[in-house]
C-alpha cells in the first residue's frame, strides 16, 4: 500500500461526484486552498488503484504521499491539522470536543435520514423525509444565533451541514416558513467561493 501511495507526488482525492461525504471533504480542501488532484469515481466502478489503497473501495479516499485515509470525518480532521490555516476546528479541548459531538450527531441523525431518503422503500423514504424536515425546522433558530453554525467562523460543522442543505431539492424537501433561518444560512454558505469551487458537475445539476 505504501509503495502504491508513494507513486503520487501530489495529494489525491478519490471522490464520488454525487456523494455527500466526498462533498464535505471537497469543501474543506477548498476552504484551505489546498492543491490536489481529483479522481472522480463512476457509478459502481472502482479503479484498481483505489481497491489496492482502501480495503473498502469507497469514497472519499485521500492519498497524501505515503498516507492513505478514508472516512470523511478522519480525512477532514487530518486536513485541518495538516494545513492549520484557516483553522476549522476550535483550539481549546472543550469546544473541540463539542464540535466533534455535533459532527457525530449530524452524521448519525441527518446523514442517516438522507441515506434512507435515497435508498429506502416508499414508506421509509416518506418517514425519513418528514423526520429530516421536522428536525431542521425545530433547530432553525440556532442557525441565526451566530454568523456560522454556533460559531463566529466557518468550522468543520458548516462543511458537514452545507452539502446536506444543498441536497434538499434532491430529497424533495421544502422547508416551511418557520425554517427561514436555515434558508438564510444556506444562501450565505452557498455564496462562499470555497463552496462554489467544491461543487462537482453532478452536484450543480441537483439545483438546476
Amino acid at each position: 500500500m505504501v509503495a502504491l501511495a508513494n507513486r503520487r507526488s501530489v495529494m489525491t482525492l478519490f471522490s464520488d461526484p454525487a456523494c455527500i461525504h466526498s462533498h464535505r471533504v471537497r469543501i474543506v480542501l477548498a476552504e484551505k486552498g489546498i492543491h490536489y488532484e481529483i479522481v472522480n469515481l463512476v457509478a459502481d466502478e472502482r479503479p484498481e488503484d483505489l481497491l489496492e489503497l482502501n480495503p473498502y473501495g469507497n469514497a472519499p479516499t485521500l492519498v497524501d504521499r505515503d498516507l492513505v485515509l478514508y472516512n470523511s470525518q478522519i480525512v477532514m480532521e487530518y486536513l485541518d491539522e495538516r494545513f492549520p490555516h484557516p483553522p476549522l476546528m476550535p483550539v481549546d479541548p472543550v469546544t473541540r470536543a463539542r464540535t466533534r459531538l455535533m459532527l457525530y450527531r449530524i452524521e448519525r441523525d441527518w446523514y442517516t435520514l438522507a441515506a434512507d431518503i435515497l435508498d429506502g422503500g416508499e414508506k421509509a423514504v416518506a418517514k425519513a423525509r418528514k423526520e429530516l424536515r421536522d428536525s431542521l425546522t425545530s433547530i432553525a433558530p440556532v442557525f441565526s444565533q451566530q454568523p456560522f453554525f454556533l460559531s463566529d467562523e466557518c468550522t468543520l460543522v458548516d462543511c458537514a451541514i452545507a452539502p446536506l442543505l444543498w441536497r434538499l431539492p434532491l430529497y424533495k424537501i421544502d422547508l416551511p416558513v418557520q425554517a427561514k433561518p436555515v434558508q438564510v444560512y444556506a444562501d450565505k454558505i452557498f455564496k462562499r467561493p470555497s463552496f462554489k469551487v467544491s461543487l462537482s458537475e453532478s452536484e450543480k445539476e441537483m439545483r438546476g
